[in-house]
């Protein structure tokens, strides 16, 4: 007897959800179709009647972790995206501490953009939609108050980002709060939206 509908689409995103987890401790290329079914609690078998490889599963998992967006579980971090201050809220949630430990939830483009210059188009697509959906807040939060710069839009979000990749990087949690603080404060002022003295929580 076939399954339902409603099942086969909770098992396609119960593969998605554990796909996610796993290349964003791992990196995308340590990690197999066997330990990503396994983690699901799934047979390898199964994989198949759901995504023609690897990398389609990459570009799945990215597109999940868009409309997921890993600060709606983060306690105490919110973000509203249609909110005049989105902008910084986004800064904000991006490079918080919450962001920083939770590795296995977090933007996919922290945990694997090495791997993903290696890759093929697919994969690299899916990144460049997630990073484009972040530029593009910035630019309308830039838009709005008449100042309306790609470029600059462009460069708010490469700090972000980078910042939090090299954050991870680096052994010393000092240094880490450290990048992590100056990021926010150089991503806040090119955006104009600088507050003097705050933090990242």
């Amino acid at each position: 007897m076939p399954y339902r509908p409603e099942h086969r689409d909770a098992t396609r995103v119960r593969i998605i959800q554990s796909a996610q987890a796993l290349f964003n401790r791992r990196g995308f290329t340590g990690v197999s179709i066997d330990e990503v079914m396994d983690h699901a609690g799934l047979t390898r078998g199964g994989f198949y009647n759901y995504f023609r490889a690897k990398s389609d599963l990459y570009a799945e998992a990215v597109a999940h972790a868009l409309a997921v967006t890993p600060w709606s579980r983060w306690a105490g971090v919110n973000v509203d995206l249609a909110a005049r201050e989105a902008a910084q809220q986004v800064i904000d949630a991006y490079l918080s501490r919450e962001h920083f430990d939770d590795v296995e939830g977090s933007c996919p483009m922290v945990a694997v953009p090495s791997d993903v210059a290696r890759i093929d188009g697919v994969v690299k697509q899916a990144f460049e939609r997630v990073f484009n959906a972040m530029a593009s807040v910035f630019e309308e939060a830039l838009r709005r108050e008449g100042k309306a710069e790609r470029e600059r839009a462009l460069a708010i979000a490469g700090i972000c980002v980078g910042a939090m990749v090299v954050s991870r990087a680096v052994e010393s949690p000092e240094l880490a709060d450290a990048i992590r603080a100056a990021a926010r404060r150089t991503a806040l002022d090119l955006g104009g939206w600088g507050k003097p003295g705050a933090t990242p929580s």
